[in-house]
């Protein structure tokens, strides 16, 4: 059974929803264009063994939006707050797309986090090189980052359903209620703004000094596992290659027939994964 409640930290209110019991706690990070939903498989898949929260970062779900805010480092920040008010000193960590990489910055800041489980995203200190050829994929960051149209491509909630099933491999595994829950979510107003401005801090103010460098020389000391679907048409898995000499312990499973959305088309494995991973 799923558990809904709202805690207050930094100054907002966030929505979280819970399953299972005890003191071996999983957090769940969603990542654009979902929110806690996106979780509703894995939930009760881990249940049994852990408590399992998944939380609406800020502007997301059922969360405060703000007007500011949304740099990546903020929304970690966020994150530990969150800890801080549950009373978390240590979890399982699981991020998916913004989740993920949001996640890594977790991983890299702090050692609260036992394990970490990566979904779908790419780590911070992507190599340029490995990117040459296909900049082109991300040509979708610069409608929803644009002025007045990213905010009316979510507002119209058409453009949030194309992207979840054109993303996926396996399309047939999206209901047209689990697509509303997200597609009508970001048709609010203000979650359409937030989500703009998600793209819009990450491409004007953090991706260049990423690009040179910015997380060059932290190192991942989190065992660290990512799922990668190979299908994924933004994020290839060639992207993926030197991680290694910033990692003590992550490995990469390729996912074949598997697009972006890893958790919504093959939830028993990320399931399986998990319980492997986390026991």
């Amino acid at each position: 059974m799923i558990r809904h409640r709202r805690i207050r930290a930094r100054g907002i209110e966030f929505h979280l929803a819970e399953a299972g019991e005890g003191d071996d706690v999983v957090l769940c990070l969603h990542g654009w264009p979902q929110h806690w939903y996106e979780w509703r498989h894995l939930m009760p898949a881990l249940a049994d063994r852990h408590r399992v929260i998944a939380l609406d970062q800020r502007g997301c779900g059922e969360s405060d939006v703000t007007r500011k805010g949304y740099e990546k480092e903020e929304l970690a920040s966020d994150v530990l707050a969150v800890m801080d008010a549950l009373g978390l000193e240590r979890v399982k960590l699981v991020g998916h797309d913004w989740g993920g990489w949001i996640g890594f910055l977790l991983c890299l800041r702090e050692l609260r986090f036992e394990r970490y489980l990566a979904l779908n995203i790419l780590p911070p200190w992507v190599n340029r090189r490995n990117l040459v050829g296909h900049a082109w994929r991300f040509y979708y960051q610069a409608l929803i980052l644009a002025p007045g149209l990213g905010y009316q491509l979510h507002r119209r909630g058409e453009f949030v359903r194309r992207v979840l099933v054109g993303a996926s491999t396996n399309k047939d595994v999206w209901t047209e209620e689990e697509l509303a829950a997200f597609a009508d979510n970001l048709s609010e107003p203000a979650r359409a703004r937030a989500a703009v401005q998600m793209y819009r801090v990450f491409n004007l103010r953090e991706a260049l000094p990423i690009a040179r460098g910015r997380y060059a020389d932290a190192r991942l000391t989190v065992p660290t596992l990512l799922l990668f679907g190979v299908d994924d048409f933004v994020m290839r898995p060639s992207m993926l290659g030197g991680f290694q000499k910033h990692a003590d312990e992550m490995r990469v499973e390729l996912v074949p027939d598997c697009g972006h959305f890893i958790v919504d088309e093959r939830p028993d494995l990320v399931a399986a994964r998990a319980r492997e991973f986390f026991a």
